[in-house]
């Protein structure tokens, strides 16, 4: 009998990512941040390998969560604040985004926020539509409120987390980098995210409901 292509799918995001993973723990900048951050990440592939024979998400919704899981990762080899995303730009393609922007501060932590609420908000939203009598406005406004809340968790998560570890790692790990207003930009980028990729989804099945009722 041929395996189910849909499980080989799901099995061969796994195994990459679980190299990915490998990849991102060999000499981290910071162990223990590198650590704190795949708590987490931990908890999530672990529920949705449990979960997966009697609620398995769509190929797209796994895609995109492996997607910003490894993202996330290089953030957590790296620490968020210090990727260095703007040397490899500038080495590679000769173009400097933080001077091209007039910054000095190192932004890939807003990269993974609005990855989050990017790649995350059509996952949730799957869960909600497949599990709860939710449609239209509802389910678009219920799960910009999920990505919003879970943002606000996350920051939370941080505070907790950064008030108990020592100075430096504290640093890594929250990655405010002396911005006082870090914390709410992240979740507003996040939110913002996720109404992008909401948005077009929720036109799609107003369009395809007003034919459906068209065509009755």
């Amino acid at each position: 009998m041929q395996p189910d292509p849909r499980i080989r799918f799901d099995l061969t995001l796994l195994m990459v990512f679980v190299l990915v993973v490998v990849a991102s723990g060999f000499s981290p900048r910071s162990r223990v941040d590198w650590a704190l951050e795949n708590l987490l990440v931990l908890l999530l592939v672990g529920t949705l390998v449990a979960v997966s024979r009697r609620f398995r998400l769509s190929a797209m919704s796994i895609t995109l969560v492996f997607a910003f899981l490894c993202v996330h990762e290089l953030g957590a080899h790296y620490t968020y604040s210090l990727v260095p995303y703007d040397h490899w730009s500038s080495a590679w393609l000769g173009f400097s985004f933080d001077r091209a922007a007039g910054t000095h501060r190192n932004h890939y932590d807003r990269l993974v926020h609005l990855s989050y609420g990017l790649l995350l908000a059509y996952p949730v939203r799957e869960v909600l539509r497949r599990l709860t009598p939710l449609r239209g406005f509802w389910l678009f406004f219920v799960t910009l409120n999920i990505m919003l809340s879970t943002s606000a968790l996350y920051e939370l998560v941080e505070w907790v987390g950064g008030a108990f570890l020592g100075n430096d790692t504290a640093k890594a790990f929250v990655g405010a980098q002396n911005d006082p207003w870090d914390s709410q930009k992240d979740m507003a980028i996040a939110v913002a995210g996720a109404f992008v990729s909401l948005l077009p989804v929720s036109l799609r099945d107003r369009v395809q409901k007003q034919a459906m009722t068209t065509a009755r």
